[in-house]
């Protein structure tokens, strides 16, 4: 307490409201009970509620009378409070500005060129992604190209120049690289994104399919027509003493179907399509399976087979030609397979077949 409340006692107990459990509802039951008596049914609530005013009004009437007495020192304490609080509040201006600067330059130094670069970022990915799509999207297009050439250089039926097997081969390769690139698809990879460009949609559905699906039936009839009547005919020649000009024909021919037939298994053992069940791993010998070659090696030796016997039953019939009906059942029998296909290559070399195979200066 103060000197003036020590000069001036009080009968109000100041420490008890003063104290940090005082509680307001104790304190108005204690007066309560302290003004009555506990036995009286009413209760008699007018002299508590004077004691509670009387104690108010004393109250007030200490505070006017101290601040009466105490005006100057807190009018000075009043003025001190303002003039630090003005110090205080210019100094705090001061600090903010400086702040506010600070900010400001950080902003334009840092944050805007910050959004700046991320819109850079965000140009250069896309335009990135745009460059990557439009190489794949060129390299299948030159690959379409290349194809078409090299399908044109097969000829056949209704073609002005003879036929070039070996182009089923090269036509094959071209397939097989256009195969690669869209089944690599996934993120990451060179052909992510090429099923949503119409022309490579294009392009697959009206080049790439028709273009597989017509080189596989083509190789296939090459392995049907596949039969020994040349190399008999070329033994006959020989035999009964025929000139070497015919000679030399009958075995350019017995060479060049030889050779058709070789390019038209390899086409089947490269257009066999490869098992899905485990994508990440690369194709070997031991998983791959040719089933197209396989195929069509089955349904040859089948049909060799049906017609043999359907000869040899007609020649029974007929002995005076059952020599040679023996002599075509026995040289079919005999024939050597035409050589079987190399297997596939590791995928770095077969990569660096492919890398040659688009180099533009190198000729389809």
């Amino acid at each position: 307490m103060s000197k003036a409340e020590e000069a001036e006692p009080s009968y109000i107990d100041y420490e008890a409201f003063l104290d940090p459990s005082f509680s307001a509802t104790t304190f108005a039951n204690t007066l309560v009970l302290s003004t009555n008596n506990p036995s009286d049914t009413p209760l008699d609530l007018s002299t508590p509620l004077s004691r509670v005013l009387f104690d108010v009004q004393e109250v007030d009437t200490h505070i006017d009378t101290l601040t009466t007495k105490s005006a100057l020192p807190l009018l000075e304490h009043t003025r001190d409070h303002g003039e630090a609080s003005g110090r205080i509040l210019h100094e705090v201006e001061g600090q903010v500005a400086s702040l506010s600067e600070s900010y400001k330059t950080l902003e334009k130094e840092v944050i805007a060129r910050y959004e700046v670069a991320e819109q850079v970022q965000v140009t250069a990915e896309r335009l990135c992604e745009t460059v990557k799509l439009g190489r794949a999207v060129a390299r299948c297009l030159m690959l379409g190209r290349q194809l078409e050439v090299r399908m044109a250089e097969l000829g056949g039926v209704g073609s002005a120049k003879k036929e070039d097997h070996r182009a089923m081969v090269r036509s094959t390769d071209s397939i097989l690289s256009l195969r690669q690139i869209l089944a690599a698809s996934g993120a990451g990879e060179e052909g992510e994104g090429l099923d949503r460009v119409a022309v490579v949609a294009t392009l697959k559905a009206e080049l790439v399919n028709p273009g597989e699906r017509s080189i596989a039936s083509r190789a296939q009839q090459v392995v049907k027509e596949f039969s020994m009547s040349s190399l008999l005919s070329s033994s006959s020649s020989s035999s009964s003493g025929g000139q070497a000009a015919s000679s030399a024909a009958t075995f350019a021919q017995t060479e060049d179907t030889k050779a058709r037939t070789t390019s038209a298994l390899l086409t089947l053992y490269l257009l066999s399509p490869v098992s899905k069940a485990a994508p990440k791993t690369a194709a070997t010998t031991k998983t791959f399976e040719p089933s197209l070659m396989l195929a069509a090696l089955q349904e040859y030796l089948q049909t060799q087979l049906k017609s043999s016997l359907a000869s040899l039953a007609r020649a029974l019939g007929q002995l005076p030609s059952l020599d040679r009906t023996l002599l075509e059942i026995s040289a079919r029998s005999a024939a050597p397979p035409p050589p079987p296909p190399p297997p596939p290559p590791p995928p770095q070399q077969q990569q660096q077949q492919q890398q040659t195979y688009f180099n533009p200066s190198s000729k389809p």
